[in-house]
């Protein structure tokens, strides 16, 4: 079957680096660590476990990290080469059930007993994902032995799949699992009554924390900034009271959206007295991280959704100064919700069922396997194509 792999080679790896990650370098292929190849479809690792045909599969932040050489190398113990990239995944099971696999390989996948994370709910925080029955792999999509979305079968332990609602439209199942990632962080960094949230960047990622936070209810206001007017429109649709956009003078629209009084330093960026409650930094970026606790106000939350790079140049006064709360938001588990635990992907298709009419207009951009320097490309230069959220669609394959 036609998949696509990405093999492990420092020599590409390094060069791909050395282009700073521009895809318009990599496409012969020579260079790339990615390929369009003919594999097997996966094995199955164990009786109870089902195979998968995907339907769609998007394509991530991450993924793009990947193929850019633009990720930390934190993560290469916990994946396992070559691997089928591909973890936002509708798909149907062999006996026809439409389906979405919720992608991390923790405890309960790999046949192993709970360790304290997964023991607590937190399945994306598993401290055992280079253990027991499947290869070293933190999610579907980033494991050499399930296969992933981006080919024409994978295969999913029981704990990972859930059914989709009839009449969902593969288009609003297939941002299940972002939208999951999303809700986990507004529940984690979301202001109270009467607050202020500054969601920073309105990629696909930025734009789902949007509907998360409108989604969960809360009388504050969301402040975003976009930088594409497509991005605009969208985060206007989906709950965004004011949309800003990046430059020199964000600082001073920041300083009028939330009241907050802005000081010169005698070197550097400004500082503000003052800022939102909760910011969201779903770019990852040294120069939006910095920003992001730069606009939160003392004693706020600042919460770093989006697949960072080595943030190199923050400084981080803020945090000690201000006193912020710093948390990081990473895939999901489970969630206090009105007055139990529920687990997060099965909280975002209840939550998606409401909002789901809005969010299917986020896949803006669908592309077959063979097409996938195309797509790479569009999902890598949102401004010039208009996109937000790019995916590969095999349901014609």
């Amino acid at each position: 079957m036609e998949a696509i792999q990405y093999i492990k080679s420092v020599p590409r790896y390094l060069a791909v680096r050395m282009l700073g990650g521009r895809w318009s370098g990599l496409r012969t292929g020579r260079l790339s660590c990615i390929r369009l190849t003919d594999v097997e479809a996966p094995r199955l690792p164990g009786p109870e476990w089902v195979r998968v045909r995907p339907r769609l599969s998007g394509i991530c932040g991450s993924d793009l990290a990947t193929i850019g050489a633009k990720g930390s190398p934190y993560f290469s113990p916990f994946v396992s080469c070559p691997f089928v990239f591909g973890h936002e995944v509708v798909g149907e099971t062999e006996g026809g059930q439409r389906v979405v696999v919720e992608p991390a390989l923790c405890c309960a996948v790999r046949g192993l007993e709970a360790c304290r994370r997964c023991a607590a709910g937190d399945y994306g925080n598993c401290e055992q994902t280079n253990k027991g029955a499947l290869s070293a792999g933190i999610q579907t999509g980033f494991c050499r032995d399930t296969g992933g979305g981006w080919s024409g079968s994978m295969v999913a332990h029981p704990f990972q799949v859930h059914a989709v609602p009839e009449g969902m439209p593969d288009e609003e199942a297939v941002l299940i699992e972002p939208f999951a990632c999303a809700l986990h962080a507004a529940l984690r960094g979301r202001p109270g009554d009467g607050g202020t949230a500054l969601v920073m960047g309105c990629g696909s990622i930025g734009l789902l924390v949007i509907a998360a936070l409108r989604a969960v209810g809360g009388r504050f206001r969301i402040v975003a900034v976009a930088k594409y007017p497509h991005q605009k429109e969208a985060a206007i649709r989906l709950g965004a009271d004011e949309v800003l956009r990046p430059g020199w003078d964000l600082y001073g629209a920041v300083c009028r959206a939330t009241g907050a009084e802005r000081y010169q330093p005698e070197l550097g960026k400004p500082v503000l007295v003052g800022g939102a409650e909760a910011v969201f930094d779903c770019v990852g970026s040294a120069a939006t991280i910095d920003d992001a606790l730069r606009f939160t106000r003392a004693r706020g939350t600042t919460a770093l959704v989006g697949m960072p790079a080595i943030p190199a140049g923050v400084d981080w006064t803020s945090i000690w100064y201000k006193e912020l709360n710093v948390v990081g938001a990473y895939t999901y588990g489970t969630e206090e919700w009105e007055g139990g635990r529920v687990r997060t992907f099965d909280l975002a298709i209840r939550l998606l069922q409401k909002v789901g009419e809005k969010l299917g207009t986020l896949v803006t951009h669908r592309f077959r396997l063979r097409d996938y320097r195309r797509a790479i490309d569009v999902a890598m230069h949102t401004g010039r194509h208009g996109s937000i959220k790019t995916v590969f669609d095999m349901r014609d394959a």
